[in-house]
């Protein structure tokens, strides 16, 4: 178990030292000062020596004033290596955490719905955020305080040996017992230091669940629940946090108290080699600055330790990430889609969101011509809205294939596959920010004449206008200043800036009131003329006139025809708009 727990820490620094490579030069240039810095430490116990046992009582003055001079220089350049390594060698990893978290933000724009169906966003955001926040300090002072370590732990065992071995010897049993003791604590701070990263995730997912939902939560005056639920894991991460410091308490007051032992017996020793005359008084003071130097290279690894816990655990979780291959993605040899007229069909078609769940699709066979429109009616459940999931590729289909112009979606690069293809859903997503830049989302190249175009084509260029200001008025966090019709009209807008050949229309005006909903299917027949058009309707009064309606249900595809034909066969097509036919007819009439 314990080997196995070194070959993959070992495996996750091999793929942690690469990150070092774009920033070498700061790198050895930060290490060149840490090893001037323990130079400078381990002269001057030696400088000491020097003075108090020579130079001074044989009235050197001279070369006491040189050696006060030469002090007073390196440490003046000591003070500027340090300040490199605490500037610099903080930009450095400042710079590699930048890195890694370009890497993970660029990995997740990889990944297809199925990841995000199975992952909460507050989740994924302590990854991109939390998780990396002790990199930072890891990649600096890692590698540069296991090197000050090895140096000045070294460094001061050879001095001190040429002093008095026996004293040596003596101080560096303390050596094993203080690694055993950091040993076994670390192992249980690591522990407590991944129950932390889980509960700092969980925080998030819980925190950015309630933010969203603040609306839902004050119309059903639930605040107080919400706050009960937030408690639980903000005690749940309160207590992970106590247990983690405890262990860091526990490890640097285990060492301080070991590093006091540790002088109290070497000067009891040093005063029984004192009185057998094997050492002077000088070497005794001496040997007590060179057990603190000692002592410097043991709280640096106790503070590497800390750090490469924290650090690493941020970088594991990186690692699950990045290590999670997307389930979509381009097939070697892809080709760029172009050209695209717009034939779409669905062959022998099977498809389920898990392995393990039902089949919401079975065997679908179906055939959109260019330039029509086909409309999917059915009760919810029978998978139109899966349908049109699927030839974007947001899902992979299980078994058949979906082709465009006979060309197979899986043959072609998703880019190209989906910058052919124009999406409108009911629930609409607009980003925090400007009238314009959401519309210009459809098309970033695009200029200010066509933007306006689009605005004006999608009936939603006057009411720009009457905004504070105009197409540069912020709406707010996923367009909360605005209604339901404005923000559908905009999302239009941005459609008709894309210019797409394949239109998608996920009921875009089911959930509008009559007046907005005239107005936006207007924007959405001139948005259909000329291009291939899959619709799923809600109300069946705006689908009459599509080229071909399907009918699927939890058995599939079970009718297809006009809407003239499916009336005439008196099924559940005929069936579904009678009964809303009465239902706006009593509507009207009330």
């Amino acid at each position: 178990m314990a080997s196995d727990q070194v070959r993959l820490r070992k495996g996750i620094l091999r793929r942690f030292i690469p990150y070092y490579k774009p920033h070498l030069k700061l790198f050895l240039t930060d290490m060149f000062c840490a090893t001037f810095i323990a130079a400078v430490d381990l002269i001057f116990p030696s400088a000491i020596r020097k003075v108090l046992s020579e130079v001074l009582p044989n009235r050197q003055f001279r070369l006491f004033f040189t050696i006060v001079a030469v002090l007073a220089v390196l440490y003046g350049l000591r003070a500027a290596a340090e300040f490199f390594i605490n500037y610099w060698g903080h930009i450095m990893g400042v710079r590699m955490e930048y890195d890694m978290r370009q890497d993970l933000f660029d990995h997740l724009q990889k990944m297809s719905f199925k990841f995000y169906d199975n992952n909460q966003t507050g989740q994924l955001m302590s990854r991109v955020t939390n998780d990396l926040f002790d990199i930072t300090e890891m990649a600096h002072h890692g590698p540069e305080d296991l090197f000050l370590s090895v140096v000045m732990f070294i460094g001061s065992f050879i001095i001190m040996l040429r002093m008095h071995w026996k004293l040596t010897l003596i101080a560096y049993i303390f050596v094993p017992i203080m690694l055993t003791f950091a040993i076994i604590v670390r192992r249980r701070m690591r522990q407590a230091q991944r129950r932390v990263r889980r509960r700092v995730a969980d925080i998030n997912a819980r925190l950015e669940n309630s933010l969203s939902g603040i609306r839902v939560a004050k119309a059903f005056a639930n605040e107080d629940h919400e706050r009960e639920e937030f408690q639980k894991g903000n005690s749940e991460f309160r207590g992970a946090k106590k247990e983690s410091y405890k262990y860091m308490g526990l490890f640097q007051t285990g060492l301080d108290t070991l590093g006091n032992v540790l002088n109290v017996t070497i000067l009891v020793f040093g005063g029984i080699f004192f009185v057998r005359g094997e050492i002077n008084a000088t070497d005794i003071l001496t040997f007590v600055l060179y057990i603190s130097t000692f002592m410097k290279p043991i709280t640096k690894l106790s503070n590497f330790t800390q750090q490469f816990e924290t650090g690493m655990t941020g970088f594991e979780r990186l690692l699950e990430i990045l290590d999670t291959d997307p389930d979509i993605q381009d097939k070697p040899g892809a080709k760029e889609m172009t050209n695209v007229k717009g034939e779409i069909c669905f062959n022998d078609v099977t498809f389920s969101y898990n392995e393990n769940e039902a089949k919401v699709l079975h065997h679908i066979d179906m055939t959109i011509p260019a330039g029509k429109m086909l409309a999917l009616v059915g009760p919810s459940g029978g998978g139109k809205t899966t349908m049109c999931h699927l030839i974007p590729r947001f899902y992979e289909v299980d078994r058949g294939s979906i082709t465009i112009d006979g060309q197979n979606i899986q043959d072609v690069t998703m880019r190209s596959l989906r910058r052919n293809i124009g999406l409108v859903q009911q629930e609409v997503f607009l980003y925090s920010g400007t009238v314009r830049e959401n519309i210009m989302y459809g098309r970033l190249d695009a200029t200010e004449e066509e933007m306006i175009e689009a605005a004006k084509a999608a009936n939603i260029h006057d009411f720009i206008m009457t905004l504070p200001q105009g197409y540069d008025t912020d709406i707010g966090q996923r367009g909360v200043r605005l209604s339901g019709g404005q923000k559908q009209r905009i999302a239009i807008a941005r459609v008709f800036l894309k210019n797409p050949p394949i239109l998608i229309l996920d009921e875009a005006t089911s959930a509008l009131d009559n007046e907005t909903e005239v107005k936006i299917q207007k924007a959405l027949d001139r948005l259909a003329q000329g291009r291939t058009c899959l619709v799923i309707a809600h109300r069946l009064s705006t689908i009459k006139n599509a080229d071909q309606i399907v009918v699927i249900t939890s058995e599939g595809v079970t009718e297809t025809g006009t809407h003239e034909k499916l009336l005439a066969e008196n099924g559940t097509y005929a069936k579904l708009y009678n009964m809303q036919f009465r239902n706006d007819y009593d509507e009207v009439r009330n």
